[in-house]
């Protein structure tokens, strides 16, 4: 599956490089009309993050979200700076199908687990970001990857399966807004670790070539956002490389 993505700073579509706020890049003003067209090019599922925020969850974008759920059919996923259950529960009643939920799995496993147990697995995504070392281990980062933890990918996902984990979001910090290309080695290493674990790849996809060799990882999808905005490909060409890989 093609999975769309919009980054929102203050109702403007960004994209930012390596998730740098300093290395920002504007796509106009429009999200709306944007996740329209995604899903009348055949997405099945949206993602949008809120980096308002995510850097400051006080001023979340709140009324925007509700108006960009409610402008789509399709089920959407949201993420940013997602701290509390009230930020979980304010998310859901706005419409979104899942939220994401990045560093504070990492730093409150056992509160975020809770949030699994009252709100159904199905309803939360994970989303791990990892440096690969020299060592070969996969460090989770976080907060906006100024931190890296001492745990593993591994370790991350073992740990929330006992919650009933059902989806993650997987990014190679290093390939992040670079359209250099994914990291097919990583999500066969994990696809295989975790068959029952429904990975969504991130990071690095600047063509249609780097789409290609996703399926066969495993993967049940892959996140596209610059290359969309950027015009490297449509979302109609991403999806039919997909569906042909």
């Amino acid at each position: 599956m093609i999975i769309p993505a919009l980054d929102l700073i203050d109702g403007q579509v960004v994209r930012l490089h390596q998730g740098d706020y300093a290395k920002q890049r504007d796509y106009g003003a429009d999200p709306l009309s944007r996740l329209q067209a995604y899903e009348r090019e055949g997405a099945q599922l949206l993602h949008l993050v809120d980096l308002t925020g995510a850097k400051d969850p006080a001023k979340r974008q709140t009324t925007l979200l509700k108006t960009l759920l409610a402008g789509v059919s399709v089920p959407v996923q949201v993420g940013g700076g997602i701290r509390t259950e009230e930020d979980v529960a304010a998310l859901l009643d706005a419409g979104a199908a899942r939220v994401v939920i990045g560093s504070t799995a990492i730093k409150s496993p056992e509160r975020v687990k809770s949030w699994f147990t009252r709100r159904g697995a199905e309803r939360i995504v994970l989303a791990l970001d990892v440096r690969i070392g020299a060592d070969g281990k996969k460090r989770v980062a976080v907060s906006g990857w100024q931190e890296e933890s001492e745990q593993t990918l591994e370790e991350v996902i073992t740990d929330f399966a006992s919650a009933g984990l059902r989806h993650v979001l997987c990014t190679d910090i290093s390939k992040d807004g670079t359209l250099a290309g994914s990291n097919v080695v990583l999500y066969q290493e994990i696809c295989a670790a975790f068959p029952d674990i429904s990975f969504q790849a991130s990071g690095g996809i600047g063509g249609l070539n780097d789409i290609a060799p996703l399926p066969a990882t495993g993967v049940a999808g892959v996140i596209v956002g610059r290359a969309l905005l950027d015009g490297k490909m449509t979302l109609p060409e991403a999806i039919a490389c997909w569906q042909n890989a």
